[in-house]
C-alpha cells in the first residue's frame, strides 16, 4: 500500500523512503518469502532517476519474471525506456535486466535493444550487450543467428577500443559457434576463423589490457592455435614471456600451460620450458593460500613425475612448514618421494625421518611410506633400510603397522636384505600389530624366512590358536600359506600347527579362505615334494612394482593441464557427467576413449611407452605419430577432448621437421588378432563357460576395407544421424578371455573391415566408437556409425547402430555380430 501511494509523489525525501521499502521487499525476498504480489507497485515505483533504486528494482523483476512470466510483460515498457536512458549505467543495468528475463515470448524485444547496445558510445553498454547476444541465443537460438548478431561480436571482436569488451565478445562467439558447430558446418568454419592468425596475434598483442579472467579466456584459445612454422612458436612465448611473472596464478598456470603445449614436440626447448616455468611455480607456492598452494604443487606434481631430474636440486622447496594444513603437507611429502635421487636422498630421508614423529598420525604414516617408497626407487638403500628399522624402535602402533609393510615390500625386492630385516622384525610381537595389512605383513616374513627365525613355529603356532578371533580374512590367508612354508623348512616344529591351520580354514565360512586351505591339503595329500615346488617355489626378487596410474591416462591428465583434472589426478571423463563435457565430446558418451589413428606403417600407434628422464616428453615421439594434425579448430584425436595440442610443430633448423599428415584418419594396416591359448568350445559350453555360437549367415552386404573419416565428420553424422536398431550380443568365453585391453579388439575388428575411431575404459567395462562403409556406395555415403559397449563380466555386447541408408542396417548388424562371435577364436 505505501510503495502505490509513493509511486507518483514527487515529495521531498520520497526517495529515501522508497530505498527503505525497496531494502525491505529485498530481504523478504532473498529469505525465501514470495513477495510477487507487489510486482505492479514495484514496476511503478521504477520510474526514477535514483540508480540505487533502479538497480533493486532490475534484481526484483530478474527473479520474479523467470517465476512468473505473465508478470514480465510488466516489465517490458519500463526496461525498454530506460534502456534509451541518458545515463549509460542505466542503459546497460536495463539492457542486462532485459536480457535476463529468459522469456522466450519476449524475444521480439530484446533485438532491437541489443543492437543498439552492440553501437553504443559506451563501453559498459556494448559490454552488457556482447553478453546479452549469448543470453538471447540460450532463449532462442535461430532470433540470434538471424539477426546476425554473431557477425556484429566479430567485427567488435577485432576493432573495439575497449578490451573488456573484447573479452564479452570472444567468450560469448565460442559458446555461440560451438554449439552451433554441432549442426552447421558454416559455424564449424567461423570457429576455425577465431583461430585464425590475425585474430590471435591482435589478441596477443592487447594481452596486457585485459582482466586476469580475459588474459586466462584468450591464453586457452591460443592453446588450440597451430603454428605454421616454428618461428611463430618462439614469437608468441617472448611475446608472453613476462605473463609467467604475473601476480594472477591462474594466469600463471594458463600460460604454462601454453608454453608446454606449443613446445610438446620439441624435446630440447620443451625442456628449457621445464626450467624456466620453475621459479614462478615455486614462488606461488611459497607466496599464496594454503588453497592456491595445494592447486599450484598438483600442477607441479604432474611436472615432476615427468622430468623429476629438472627439480631435484629444488627438493627443499618442498619441506613442510608447521602451519602447511594437512593436504598440503601430504602433497609436499609425494613431491619429495618423486626428486629424490642419489644425489639427495641423504637429506630427504633425514627430513622425512622427522617428519614419523608428527603428532599427525596420517602424516607420520605418509613420511614413512614416503622413504619406503624412496628406498623402492634404489636410492641409498642401506641407510633407508637402518632408518626404516628405526622406526620399528619408536613402539607406535600405527608407525610399526605401516613399516612392516614396507619392509615386506623391501625384502620382496632387495632379498640381500632379509638377515638385518629379520633380526629386527623377530622381535615385534604379533599382538602389538592390530591392523590387517601389517598383521599380514608380518605373517608372510614368517612364513618366507621361518629358516632364518627361531621362533617362527611357535609364533604362527599361537595365531592359528587365536584363528577366531582374527576378523580378516587377509590375515588369514596369508597365516595359511606362512605356516605351510614353514613345514616345508621345519617340519617336525611345524606338523601340528600345519593341522590345527588346515582343520581351521576348511571350517571357515569364507569362501577365499575355505579353497585355499582345501587346495593345500590336496596338494600335501598327493605329493609334499610337489606341494613344495607349487606354494614354496624358488623366488626372484621384483624388479618394478605396479604404477597405479598408465603412461596413457597420465598423458590424458597432461593433455588437461590447467585444470580440475590435475587437482583429482584423472582425465575429466571419470568425474564429469555426460551432459556437462562441453562441445568437443561426441553427442554420446565417450567414456575413457582415446581416438584411433595413425599409419599404415603403425598397427597401433595410440600405445604409449613409459617416460624417463631422458626422454621428458613422456612419449611425444609417439604422440606426434599418433595423432592426426588438422587444420585449424578442428576435433583433436586423442577423444574427447579438443586440445590443438595434438600438433607437431616444425622447429628450427637444429631440429629435425616433422611432416603433417592430412586431416583424414588413414586406417592402420591390421595386425593379425592375439591369439590366446583356451579350452575347446565343446569344454567351455559343458563347464557353461559360454553360450553355444551358431555361424549365422554372412549377408551379401560388402564393406570397403580402406575407409576413412574424421572425427568432426562423425560427430556431426552421430548426432544427426537416428539409431537405425540396437542389439546386445553374446561374446564367446574366447573373446572374452582375450578382451584384456580396447587395442585387441580394434585389430580384430579392422580385420572385417571394421575401423575404429576412439575407444577405452578398463575391465570389466570397454567402449568402443566403430565405423564402416558400404563398398559400393560413393565416397562419403554409405557409412555405419557404432557405438558398442562391452562388458566381460557378462560377456554381453550392447550395440548401437546408425547408417545413411538404414534399410542396410540390419545386413550390417549381422556382419558386426559375426565378426564379433569370431573375436578370441583365431
Amino acid at each position: 500500500m505505501q510503495l502505490r501511494q509513493l509511486a507518483g509523489s514527487r515529495a521531498p525525501g520520497v526517495e529515501d523512503l522508497k530505498r527503505e521499502l525497496y531494502k525491505k521487499v529485498i530481504s523478504y525476498m532473498t529469505v525465501g518469502i514470495d513477495v510477487s504480489s507487489l510486482f505492479s507497485e514495484m514496476v511503478m515505483c521504477s520510474a526514477t532517476s535514483d540508480i540505487v533504486l533502479k538497480k533493486m528494482c532490475y534484481l526484483y523483476v530478474g527473479n520474479y519474471a523467470r517465476v512468473h512470466p505473465d508478470l514480465a510483460l510488466l516489465t517490458i515498457n519500463f526496461l525498454l525506456k530506460d534502456c534509451q536512458d541518458d545515463d549509460p549505467m542505466i542503459r546497460g543495468l536495463a539492457l542486462r535486466s532485459l536480457c535476463s528475463l529468459s522469456v522466450k515470448n519476449l524475444v521480439e524485444y530484446l533485438v532491437g535493444p541489443l543492437r543498439a547496445g552492440l553501437q553504443d558510445s559506451n563501453s559498459y553498454v556494448r559490454t552488457v550487450a556482447a553478453i546479452g547476444v549469448l543470453k538471447l541465443y540460450h532463449i532462442s537460438p535461430t532470433t540470434c543467428t538471424e539477426s546476425d548478431f554473431p557477425v556484429a561480436l566479430k567485427a567488435l571482436l577485432l576493432h573495439d577500443p575497449d578490451a573488456q569488451v573484447v573479452a564479452n565478445c570472444l567468450s560469448s562467439l565460442q559458446e555461440i559457434l560451438t554449439l552451433e558447430g554441432n549442426s552447421s558446418e558454416e559455424a564449424s568454419k567461423e570457429k576455425e576463423l577465431l583461430l585464425s592468425k590475425p585474430v590471435i596475434y591482435a589478441l596477443l598483442n592487447r594481452i596486457r589490457e585485459f582482466s586476469e579472467w580475459a588474459q586466462c579466456l584468450i591464453l586457452d584459445l591460443v592453446v588450440k592455435y597451430i603454428p605454421s612454422e616454428s618461428s611463430e612458436i618462439f614469437d608468441i612465448m617472448n611475446l608472453l614471456e613476462d605473463r609467467l611473472q604475473h601476480a594472477n596464478s591462474a594466469v600463471v598456470l594458463a600460460t604454462i600451460n601454453l608454453f608446454l603445449h606449443l613446445t610438446i614436440s620439441m624435446a630440447d626447448v620443451h625442456q628449457q620450458v621445464y626450467e624456466r616455468i620453475k621459479a614462478p611455480l615455486l614462488t606461488l607456492v611459497s607466496s599464496g593460500s594454503p588453497e592456491q598452494s595445494y592447486a599450484v604443487l598438483s600442477h607441479l606434481h604432474l611436472l615432476v613425475t615427468r622430468a623429476p631430474i629438472l627439480f631435484s636440486s629444488d627438493y627443499k622447496h618442498f619441506y613442510c612448514r608447521y602451519s602447511d594444513p594437512s593436504y598440503v603437507k601430504k602433497l609436499k611429502l609425494e613431491m619429495l618421494t618423486a626428486v629424490a635421487n642419489e644425489s639427495n636422498t641423504y637429506d630427504i630421508v633425514t627430513e622425512l625421518s622427522e617428519y614419523a614423529a608428527n603428532v599427525d598420525v596420517a602424516i607420520a604414516r605418509e613420511s614413512v611410506r614416503a622413504v619406503g617408497q624412496i628406498a623402492l626407487q634404489q636410492y641409498d638403500v642401506n641407510a633407508i633400510v637402518d632408518r626404516l628399522l628405526q622406526f620399528l624402535e619408536m613402539e607406535k602402533d600405527y608407525i610399526t603397522a605401516e613399516t612392516l609393510v614396507l619392509v615386506k615390500d623391501l625384502l620382496r625386492k632387495y632379498p640381500q636384505w632379509s638377515h638385518d630385516c629379520i633380526a629386527v622384525v623377530g622381535n615385534v610381537s604379533s599382538s602389538n600389530v592390530p591392523e590387517p595389512k601389517a598383521k599380514a605383513a608380518l605373517v608372510w616374513m614368517l612364513g618366507e624366512y621361518s629358516q632364518d627365525m627361531l621362533d617362527a613355529p611357535y609364533v604362527l603356532e599361537s595365531l592359528i590358536d587365536s584363528w577366531d578371533e582374527e576378523d580378516s580374512a587377509e590375515v588369514r590367508l596369508h597365516l595359511l600359506t606362512a605356516v605351510t612354508k614353514c613345514f616345508f623348512k621345519r617340519p617336525p616344529e611345524t606338523q601340528k600347527a600345519l593341522g590345527a591351520a588346515l582343520a581351521a580354514g576348511l571350517a571357515d565360512a569364507h569362501q577365499d579362505v575355505h579353497d585355499r586351505a582345501l587346495f593345500y591339503y590336496r596338494l600335501l595329500q598327493h605329493d609334499v615334494s610337489i606341494a613344495e615346488r607349487v606354494i614354496n617355489p624358488p623366488k626372484q626378487a621384483v624388479s618394478v612394482f605396479a604404477d597405479t596410474q598408465n603412461s596413457e591416462v597420465k598423458d590424458r591428465i597432461f593433455d588437461e593441464f590447467n585444470s580440475l583434472s590435475v587437482i583429482y589426478r584423472e582425465p575429466s571423463y571419470m568425474f564429469i557427467d555426460k551432459e556437462h563435457r562441453g562441445p568437443f565430446e561426441f553427442s554420446e558418451d565417450m567414456g575413457s576413449l582415446a581416438t584411433t589413428t595413425g599409419s599404415a606403417a603403425n598397427a597401433l600407434p595410440s600405445q604409449r611407452v613409459e617416460a624417463t628422464d631422458n626422454d621428458l616428453l613422456l612419449s611425444a615421439s609417439e604422440k606426434e605419430e599418433s595423432r592426426g594434425h588438422a587444420t585449424n579448430g578442428s576435433l583433436s584425436y586423442n577423444a574427447p577432448d579438443y586440445n590443438g595440442s595434438s600438433t607437431a610443430f616444425v622447429s628450427r633448423s637444429t631440429y629435425p621437421t616433422t611432416v603433417r599428415p592430412g586431416s583424414e584418419i588413414a586406417v592402420p594396416n591390421a595386425a593379425p588378432p592375439v591369439s590366446i591359448q583356451q579350452a575347446s568350445s565343446g569344454i567351455d559350453d559343458l563347464l557353461g563357460l559360454g553360450p553355444v555360437m551358431t555361424e549365422p549367415q554372412i549377408p551379401a552386404l560388402k564393406l570397403s576395407p580402406k575407409t576413412t573419416l574424421d572425427p568432426a565428420t562423425f560427430q556431426r553424422k552421430w548426432g544427426q544421424l537416428p539409431v537405425a536398431l540396437t542389439q546386445e550380443y553374446s561374446l564367446t568365453a574366447q573373446g572374452t578371455a582375450a578382451l584384456t585391453s580396447p587395442q585387441i579388439l580394434l585389430r580384430h575388428m579392422q580385420v572385417h573391415s571394421i575401423q575404429c575411431i576412439a575407444s577405452g575404459g578398463q575391465a570389466p567395462n570397454f567402449k568402443f566408437f566403430f565405423f564402416a562403409q558400404n563398398s559400393d556406395a560413393p565416397s562419403g555415403a554409405g557409412l555405419f556409425l557404432v557405438e558398442c559397449l562391452v562388458n566381460t563380466s557378462s560377456s554381453k555386447a550392447h550395440v548401437k547402430v546408425k547408417a545413411d541408408e538404414t534399410s542396410l542396417s540390419q545386413d550390417f548388424a549381422e556382419l558386426f555380430q559375426s565378426a564379433l562371435e569370431k573375436f578370441g577364436s583365431s
